[in-house]
């Protein structure tokens, strides 16, 4: 799953902002997804794969998106591991960017979704947002995401995501902010 992750990931533009040597990046998304995955995302056991683990989305249910800063500070070596020492300044930078714009309300927050290149297009990313987007509506509660590419900007929008602005990383590609009420 960690590996689709990167795979789905290599050639996004704000990753490559993140992580901008090719030569290193899917070793660096490989580690830092497993990373996170081990230190944040999978115990909160809103992570869905597909069968064959062609794709993954990581969810984060309400009031469980903050990093805290002691929590940051801790994960400091072990993100060093994953991507560089040279890398944590410019990694931090764009975290904090975005975790300005991040909104306050309850939500549910998808960090990260992805399929492996030679399956996109064929609906699983979709099919991947469909469980907790069913349970936003049917619990009343909002969803927000960042898109990093038009293609999953317009992905999106077809789930009844709405992008709240546009913002661009320092010499970097834009983002789109996005939420959705829940239907």
């Amino acid at each position: 799953m960690v590996t689709a992750l990167a795979q789905a990931f290599y050639d996004d533009p704000v990753l490559g902002w993140f992580l901008p040597d090719d030569a290193r990046r899917m070793r660096q998304l490989e580690s830092l997804f497993g990373y996170f995955g081990e230190k944040v995302w999978f115990a909160l056991d809103e992570t869905y794969t597909t069968a064959m683990a062609a794709g993954a989305a990581v969810w984060m249910p309400p009031d469980t998106w903050r990093v805290g800063v002691w929590d940051q500070v801790r994960m400091l070596p072990g993100m060093a591991s994953a991507i560089g020492l040279r890398g944590i300044p410019r990694v931090l930078r764009g975290f904090n960017l975005m975790e300005s714009k991040h909104p306050h309300d309850r939500h549910y927050y998808l960090p990260l979704i992805g399929v492996r290149p030679e399956w996109q297009g064929r609906g699983l990313g979709t099919a991947l947002l469909l469980p907790v987007l069913e349970r936003c509506d049917r619990d009343k509660m909002p969803a927000y995401l960042e898109a990093t590419t038009p293609r999953n900007l317009a992905c999106y929008q077809r789930n009844g995501f709405e992008v709240t602005q546009e913002f661009v990383l320092p010499d970097g590609p834009p983002m789109w902010p996005m939420w959705r009420e829940p239907r």
